[in-house]
């Protein structure tokens, strides 16, 4: 079903497409009133969760950044990247130019100052990773290597360094090639240590469990992203080991049994500390 006349009237679009449902929105290609392609974000009864400070961050951060063009407590209408997403590169076996894409949006993004009032908290998102436990049937070397991270955690956010807003989700799925190059989008907008905004892109892209789990690249991204980003290469690497785990703490509710990347966050872990 189409959105509705009064929305659309709302945004001041047309001629809706459907593009895509995901948890949260349905999402879909419109006509602006001056003939440009927009996506219109439509949430459900969830709403926009973490997404809305995203939003602000975006516009705020300009640059690389999808273009937003309003934002109401249930939809947003941003810029339309018409492109392929840049985990494309690296699935095409162009990994290295992927990576020199990602860091150079996140300067981009990085390079205007933003007002850090109203974000939420770095370490409130770590509650869950802190809460995390871990079941009976686990393997030691799972057991082991959450409370390695945990503990590895707790030192980064009792030692911040460089703090200010962050994209907080950037990584290859959310940065797509448009008319400006390629620009991140799908935002969640976080107050947090500058380091761990490439953290998340140690996972990435999807779809290349082989690729992200070769130990070369692991230390290719953290000596190119460290100097391209200029952050410290060990820190790097703890904290995508930090955000594995965290997304793995997510992904399982709260209590561990088994998960696909158990092996991924040892290698994090291992890169990290070694």
């Amino acid at each position: 079903m189409n959105p509705a006349p009064k929305i659309l009237a709302e945004f001041g679009v047309s001629a809706p497409e459907l593009v895509e449902e995901t948890g949260l929105a349905v999402l879909w290609k419109v006509c602006r009133a001056d003939g440009s392609p927009a996506v219109l974000k439509l949430y459900g009864s969830k709403g926009m969760r973490n997404e809305a400070e995203g939003f602000r961050f975006l516009a705020a951060a300009g640059g690389p950044a999808a273009k937003v063009y309003k934002v109401t407590a249930s939809a947003a209408l941003i810029e339309w990247l018409s492109g392929p997403p840049l985990g494309d590169l690296s699935r095409a076996g162009r990994d290295a130019e992927a990576a020199a894409e990602l860091v150079r949006v996140a300067n981009g993004l990085h390079a205007s100052t933003i007002s850090e009032a109203g974000y939420p908290r770095l370490e409130d998102w770590f509650t869950a990773l802190f809460s995390l436990t871990v079941s009976a049937g686990a393997s030691e070397d799972a057991r082991t290597n959450i409370f390695r991270s945990q503990a590895l955690a707790r030192r980064l956010l009792a030692d911040p360094q460089d703090v200010r807003p962050l994209h907080g989700d950037l990584h290859h799925s959310n940065i797509r090639l448009g008319d400006r190059g390629y620009c991140a989008l799908d935002a969640k907008g976080v107050l947090g240590e500058r380091t761990y905004e490439l953290a998340n892109a140690f996972r990435h892209p999807r779809g290349a469990p082989d690729l992200v789990r070769e130990p070369e690249r692991i230390r290719f991204l953290a000596t190119f992203w460290s100097q391209e980003f200029q952050v410290g290469r060990r820190r790097l690497l703890q904290w995508a080991a930090a955000k594995c785990a965290l997304s793995i703490a997510w992904r399982n509710g709260g209590r561990l049994g088994k998960d696909p990347e158990l092996d991924l966050l040892g290698a994090l872990l291992n890169a990290a500390e070694g």
